[in-house]
């Protein structure tokens, strides 16, 4: 007699069984997920990737998925299944989502607190690299700093998805932006995201070229998603009243800011942690992404495809990012 145990269909997936490098990432197949009542379930079409997600395959960020887990923050798709809590989406809908890992598998089970139907002619391309860097960049100038019309945006590490994301924003909502990166190369994508101007802090003093560029004013909001040196060099370069914002720490050193900074000038240090903000504020949340799809639809702002890998080479996309070869957004096509 055969006993043949049901374990359901089976479906492809990137597992992270063990912390370390990309290359030690696995594809897989495994059973496909059971959603729970706040969850719907997405057959995937393409995923985005972005910076924390190197640093979650590694362990080191805050999150520590349970092993083994999918990598992979954001990705779009069309709903099978919904669950009984969810309202606001149905089967058939193409939408794009971001939970922080769990998207590179054939199908995931997602949250609905921050799953959006896509708008008219978005690509599912286009959706798997617009929530992450947009979300955060709206919910960052205008939540946390308050950006006013006419004021000056400085963006460090300007050519990466998070960068290139703000200036667009900054720009749509009436900013002058300085983009500051470390090679011309990398300026002149800025340039063609709607940079005023451009310092490379490879082979320009940033504070120095930040006061020249306003007049000795200095600039009104610094979005720093770099950290290292170069925090503190912005920082002494704002002006009063001006606003520094903490996105994250891609050149891997978290600076060391004197305090006596903000009390001299007037200014304030703010974090921006999106991916929290989802959580604690949804309805917010919701009402920027809105806001997003309305400017993407008038043209105002558009993600920059670095480019799209297969499945296969997915592994690929973590060690370009890593080695910080990406300009723009890359994103894998996974079903």
């Amino acid at each position: 007699m055969i006993i043949v145990l049901y374990i359901g269909w089976l479906m492809k997936a990137l597992l992270c069984t063990t912390y370390g490098p990309a290359s030690g990432l696995e594809l897989q197949d495994i059973p496909e997920p059971q959603i729970t009542d706040d969850q719907v379930l997405i057959d995937v079409s393409h995923c985005g990737l972005n910076f924390p997600d190197t640093l979650t395959i590694k362990g080191e960020d805050q999150y520590g998925p349970p092993m083994p887990f999918s990598p992979g923050g954001e990705y779009s798709g069309v709903i099978s299944e919904v669950g009984a809590n969810v309202d606001h989406v149905k089967v058939g809908d193409r939408v794009l989502v971001g939970t922080i890992w769990g998207g590179l598998r054939e199908k995931a089970a997602a949250p609905g607190y921050n799953l959006h139907k896509l708008p008219d002619g978005m690509s599912f391309e286009i959706a798997s690299i617009f929530l992450v860097t947009y979300g955060t960049a709206y919910h960052c100038l205008v939540d946390r700093a308050q950006l006013k019309f006419g004021e000056t945006v400085a963006v460090l590490g300007a050519a990466g998805g998070i960068g290139l994301a703000t200036i667009q924003v900054a720009k749509a909502l009436g900013a002058r932006v300085i983009a500051c990166a470390s090679t011309d190369e990398k300026l002149e994508v800025c340039r063609k995201s709607g940079a005023d101007e451009v310092i490379n802090y490879s082979n320009e003093d940033l504070k120095l070229r930040l006061k020249e560029l306003t007049g000795g004013k200095g600039v009104d909001v610094v979005c720093d998603p770099v950290g290292s040196d170069y925090s503190e060099a912005a920082l002494r370069a704002t002006a009063w009243n001006g606003r520094f914002m903490v996105l994250g720490f891609t050149a891997g050193q978290i600076a060391r800011i004197p305090l006596n900074l903000p009390l001299l000038k007037g200014n304030s240090i703010s974090g921006v942690f999106w991916s929290t903000f989802v959580r604690k504020e949804p309805e917010l949340n919701r009402k920027n992404i809105n806001s997003l799809f309305a400017l993407w639809i008038e043209g105002k702002i558009a993600p920059v495809v670095y480019k799209t890998y297969s499945f296969k080479d997915a592994k690929i996309a973590f060690d370009d990012i890593q080695e910080r070869r990406v300009m723009g957004k890359v994103s894998i096509k996974v079903g």
